[in-house]
């Protein structure tokens, strides 16, 4: 097991805003460690995917130390993305390096949203690292329909994994894309399935990011019409929950369980937005929806200390937009942006 790297923490009480122009407090940082990823699933990449020269990336050092930068100006939450993040090598050595400041009080959570393919191997290190929730996206419980939407992926390994995370006591949520005529039908199934086993599950809309093989409008499913049907079978009660993310949140009278709606499209949730994602080469997008970005990696290779990378972050918040440009009746089925989601992270 390769020994961390470690550097300082900062101070717990050494912890200024980031507000945007629009007065929105930014407390959570979604940081993706690699745009590769072992599955090719139809509404996130290209079947035949050009990945990021290894030289590009970010060393796991230097993400170390750009997670530092942020909380030092108060990022409370950090999730671990992709691609899919469990396959970047020596992985685990970031998570046990950020670890220390969950020990510190410095940050609040360290979680990270995955496939579950590689679940098996790392459920009971993530937890050992102070991880105690993860997202795990999962579409369809059929194992046919889920190699037809990974192209590739095995859904019994997934499943396994989601035992062992399980069983090394982390909470885990369910995300499932909502796709038209592919997996519409098995969303009140795989509601009752989660809620069986005491995970919530989240809904999301298909976003229009990166050109992939099929048309947009194809595989767009408005949780509008979802929410819709679920209410013709199920007593939905809207809370008021929140996890730090964009998911509205209902309680289902029938299996107690919660179920969150991501809308970006038919009902964007803009106005509360508190993140920011940082992609492996060190671009940050200060919105999902939107093209602009500030470069910390120059930032943080240009000099030894971090005054500058800090002026980088700062300079950047100065400049996040009020809301995304998602609207997938005015790009006709094409990518609203043209980076695939697997790039800047999801």
């Amino acid at each position: 097991m390769t020994a961390p790297f470690r550097m300082p923490v900062p101070s717990a009480d050494a912890t200024p805003a980031l507000v945007d122009p629009f007065g929105r407090r930014v407390t959570y940082l979604r940081l993706s460690v690699t745009d590769r990823c072992d599955l090719r699933c139809v509404y996130c990449m290209s079947d035949d995917m050009t990945f990021l020269p290894k030289r590009d990336l970010l060393t796991l050092e230097e993400l170390d130390r750009v997670c530092r930068a942020f909380i030092d100006k108060g990022i409370r939450k950090i999730r671990i993305t992709g691609g899919e993040p469990l396959v970047r090598r020596d992985v685990m050595g970031l998570f046990r390096s950020l670890s220390r400041h969950l020990e510190a009080g410095s940050l609040s959570e360290l979680t990270l949203t995955t496939n579950g393919t590689l679940l098996g191997r790392y459920a009971a290190e993530l937890a050992s690292c102070g991880v105690r929730r993860i997202n795990v996206s999962l579409d369809t419980l059929d194992p046919d329909r889920f190699r037809q939407i990974t192209r590739r992926g095995d859904l019994g390994v997934v499943l396994a994994g989601i035992d062992a995370a399980q069983r090394a006591g982390l909470s885990v949520k369910i995300n499932a894309v909502a796709l038209k005529g592919v997996n519409e039908h098995e969303i009140a199934p795989m509601l009752e399935w989660a809620h069986g086993r005491g995970m919530d599950m989240t809904l999301i809309e298909v976003m229009p990011m990166g050109d992939i093989e099929p048309d947009r409008l194809q595989q767009f499913l408005p949780l509008s019409v979802v929410r819709e049907r679920l209410d013709e079978r199920y007593t939905l009660v809207d809370t008021q929950e929140h996890t730090g993310g964009p998911a509205r949140y209902v309680r289902v009278a029938e299996t107690g369980g919660r179920l969150g709606f991501i809308t970006p499209l038919t009902h964007n949730f803009c106005e509360s937005c508190n993140r920011v994602r940082l992609t492996c080469t060190g671009q940050l997008y200060m919105c999902l929806g939107q093209e602009d970005a500030g470069d910390l990696r120059a930032a943080m290779r240009g000099s030894e200390g971090d005054a500058r990378l800090s002026d980088a972050i700062d300079e950047a918040i100065s400049r996040k937009p009020r809301g995304h440009d998602f609207i997938i009746e005015r790009s006709a089925g094409r990518a609203a942006v043209p980076r695939h989601m697997s790039v800047t992270g999801g």
